[in-house]
């Protein structure tokens, strides 16, 4: 299972937010870069990187961030926040991102987000299904759509998505723990599919929100997930780099 860090990015520092609510910003560190090369002087080869301005603007805001950490950084980034047209998509990869993140668009402009996966490929573009209650938000997780989670997963996996970070929003950053029950449900629903495509085609579900001790990662890899998202537990020592470091050589 792949350990990716989050860094979210508001006024160019980073910060962490409680279930999404602008309100509860916490700033951990006013230069991402810095925080970047912490993760990978202990290993750590994967980094998602969120425009938190974008999200909220509804286009990329953060760029210049995503650009300077992916020259003087080897992290494998992907970005996600406010990428809405092609132009955005653009943007992104000519300033470094490896893969791309797609949430609200995804939900209220299914064809350009469709048409993103063709062009660029299922390997550079992500499904971004963050929910409460399995009902999809959008918005910088401001707005609930009426999308159902699980089918709109499987719409996407039939439209020939590969990822899907999933977060469930009434844990993100409560350091309750990750829905593990949730997951479950995820990867058996799409199963069956794994098993017609073979595993290497089927579904890479990575696990975002509520990650809170480090004795929750092996579980989560048991369940299935392909890759599993870290913020608040990191910046808050519940987590350290160095256990991130010794797990991530013993795979």
């Amino acid at each position: 299972m792949r350990i990716i860090p989050a860094i979210d990015i508001i006024d160019g520092q980073c910060v962490r937010l409680s279930k999404g609510d602008y309100n509860t910003k916490k700033i951990y560190n006013a230069n991402p870069l810095e925080v970047a090369k912490e993760f990978e002087a202990h290993g750590i080869q994967y980094l998602h990187l969120v425009d938190l301005d974008g999200a909220k603007s509804k286009h990329i805001v953060n760029h210049k961030i995503l650009e300077q950490i992916a020259s003087k950084t080897d992290l494998k980034i992907d970005f996600g926040g406010g990428l809405k047209t092609d132009d955005d998509l653009r943007i992104a990869f000519e300033c470094g991102a490896n893969q791309i993140t797609g949430g609200s668009i995804a939900v209220k402009d299914k064809q350009t987000f469709t048409g993103w996966i063709n062009t660029y490929g299922a390997d550079k573009i992500i499904l971004g299904a963050d929910a409460l209650d399995e009902k999809v938000a959008v918005s910088g997780w401001q707005e609930e759509s009426k999308e159902e989670l699980l089918p709109f997963i499987q719409s996407y996996e039939k439209r020939g998505i590969q990822y899907v970070i999933c977060t469930d929003i009434s844990k993100d950053g409560m350091l309750e723990g990750p829905s593990f029950d949730l997951y479950k449900k995820i990867i058996t629903s799409v199963s069956s599919s794994d098993v017609e495509n073979g595993a290497e085609k089927g579904l890479k579900l990575i696990a975002s929100g509520g990650i809170s001790t480090f004795d929750e990662l092996p579980k989560l890899a048991e369940i299935g997930c392909e890759g599993t998202i870290i913020g608040k537990a990191i910046y808050e020592n519940r987590i350290s780099l160095k256990q991130l470091e010794k797990y991530i050589l013993s795979i």
